[in-house]
């Protein structure tokens, strides 16, 4: 685990504020929760609860965020960290060349 990188936020208030940016994005598209429901493909009722609380299927915050056009922006979550070195790269390569564990050891 990198640990290098102290998240200051507990999760609650990571969806928190994804909710609020959501809102925010679809004000600015001077939308209606109904609107961005119908665009997203979602429940009126869920996208109201996600605004209101953050809580919300991974699902659903995705359908928002490409009803958004932000589906770019979720994507890169939880991506391997890129090479800061030559070593790193090199080693990564080699990483990349033994076969994908299907689960872990503990």
């Amino acid at each position: 685990m990198n640990n290098s990188l102290v998240s200051l936020q507990s999760p609650a208030e990571v969806a928190a504020d994804l909710a609020e940016r959501a809102r925010a994005l679809r004000l600015t598209r001077n939308w209606t929760r109904q609107t961005l429901a119908a665009r997203a493909g979602v429940t009126l009722a869920s996208l109201r609860r996600f605004e209101t609380s953050g809580k919300a299927s991974l699902e659903l915050v995705l359908k928002v965020a490409y009803a958004l056009d932000r589906l770019g922006e979720v994507d890169a979550l939880l991506r391997p960290p890129r090479a800061r070195s030559i070593d790193e790269l090199e080693a990564l390569e080699a990483q990349s060349a033994r076969p994908i564990r299907k689960r872990g050891r503990r």
